[in-house]
């Protein structure tokens, strides 16, 4: 392994980031109104995949992870990281009662005769993650490289203690955020809407994070979560969202999650067959088309799972876009951003509700990782997703919200190849 500062490189533009110097979140060159699909992904050198045995993934696969990589080129050791991913895994367990483990992924025969299927229908079950869902580990892969920063004292890290982390979010990510900024001691503004779950209010409050309703205005397109969200970026605050386009470092963080799939598939040996994947913002199917693509590039698959994106009727800009880029070259559909994807028209609806974002802002590497594995993009109506919820309860043992359940609601509502099936079951249900 060469120890050469990682760089992070525009899929529209092109930019290039060096991420000791300047921080990866969004690309530079994005200006209002310039219609290019500006997203910062990491500039991967020859694929490797050589997962050490520890069982919290930020050491397992960290020779994957950026943040590693950029330790290493400044000086700090392997016990370094060690010690920074530990520390942070330690205050984990104390706000949250658990910290990054390599989550269950095991066959479900039950639900899969529920199904009428005879292949393998595999579970990988992220309510044992900590704040209960995949979302924390898009997160802890940002905070990983905030300290990275401050332990190299690298230039990217200069003011960084002064500026607030901030987040839009109806649920998930919001808990996520605020589990991991209250980890690190890290004051945290959350963007929500007016119907966010006063569960989850409760627990952003008693986590110490500093919630702020936005209200949809008549006639406003778009979320207007994101909107204030952004505007406190620029005002100063730190992206510690899981949008690609705001902060390119959180999908990597994600790809752990990739990576324990692949390792599972292979254990398993034969045809990896299909995951579906529930499809909001887009970062989950983001960070799972990556890695998946890194561990088939090393061989550790013998081929990608064809990757099946499903969204719901109430709120489905990915296979809108999807649809429109049938024959069309994806360089070119990332400098026309806006003949692809653009908010949902009306105010979603769904009981898997944390999908509903206005808009799939990793839209066009989902595509790539659907196009590249033979997948697709499926649509499901309502009683798909009750359905799909209510089998997960009566078939498994898996406390998994509605959104948690959605990726199911794809093979509910429509025929697979053949061949095993994985699903994420994400979110416990509160």
């Amino acid at each position: 392994m060469t120890n050469s500062v990682p760089n992070f490189v525009c899929h529209g533009c092109g930019a290039r980031v060096a991420i000791d110097a300047a921080l990866p979140f969004a690309c530079p060159n994005t200006r209002d109104g310039d219609d290019i699909d500006h997203l910062l992904v990491p500039e991967d050198g020859p694929p490797a995949f050589a997962p050490g045995a520890e069982t919290n993934p930020f050491l397992r696969y960290r020779a994957l992870l950026s943040p590693y990589r950029l330790a290493r080129a400044a000086g700090l050791s392997d016990a370094a990281w060690d010690d920074l991913v530990d520390a942070l895994d330690q205050k984990l367990v104390a706000v949250d009662g658990r910290g990054f483990r390599v989550t269950p992924m095991t066959a479900q025969p039950a639900l899969a005769r529920a199904l009428g299927r005879d292949a393998p229908l595999w579970v990988k079950d992220e309510t044992h993650n900590v704040s209960g869902s995949h979302k924390a580990r898009h997160l802890m892969g940002v905070l990983l490289y905030l300290r990275v920063l401050e332990a190299a004292r690298l230039p990217a890290a200069d003011g960084l203690r002064g500026r607030k982390l901030a987040i839009a979010s109806c649920g998930n990510a919001a808990l996520a955020a605020a589990v991991v900024a209250r980890a690190a001691d890290w004051p945290l503004d959350v963007f929500i809407p007016p119907d966010a779950s006063p569960a989850v209010v409760a627990r952003l409050v008693d986590l110490g994070a500093t919630a702020t309703i936005c209200d949809r205005r008549p006639g406003e397109t778009g979320d207007p979560c994101v909107t204030a969200f952004r505007a406190a970026v620029r005002d100063g605050a730190l992206p510690f969202g899981v949008q690609g386009p705001d902060n390119g470092l959180a999908i990597e963080g994600g790809r752990t999650l990739a990576f324990e799939i692949a390792e599972v598939l292979a254990h398993a040996g034969g045809d990896p067959g299909t995951l579906m994947v529930q499809v909001g913002g887009g970062a989950l199917a983001s960070a799972l088309a990556q890695g998946l693509s890194i561990a088939t590039a090393a061989g550790r698959l013998a081929r990608m799972p064809h990757l099946i994106a499903v969204q719901t009727a109430g709120c489905a800009p990915l296979a809108r876009a999807f649809g429109k880029t049938a024959g069309v070259d994806l360089a070119e559909a990332a400098r026309h951003r806006a003949n692809f994807m653009w908010a949902w028209e009306t105010t979603p609806h769904s009981l898997a509700h944390g999908i509903l974002d206005d808009e799939t802002y990793d839209w066009l590497e989902i595509v790539k990782g659907v196009r590249g594995s033979g997948g697709s993009v499926v649509v499901v109506d309502e009683a798909a997703v009750a359905r799909a919820h209510a089998l997960a309860h009566e078939h498994t043992d898996v406390d998994a919200s509605a959104t948690g359940t959605a990726g199911l609601a794809g093979l509910v509502a429509a025929p697979v190849p053949a061949g095993p099936v994985t699903v994420i079951f994400s979110g416990v249900e509160r």
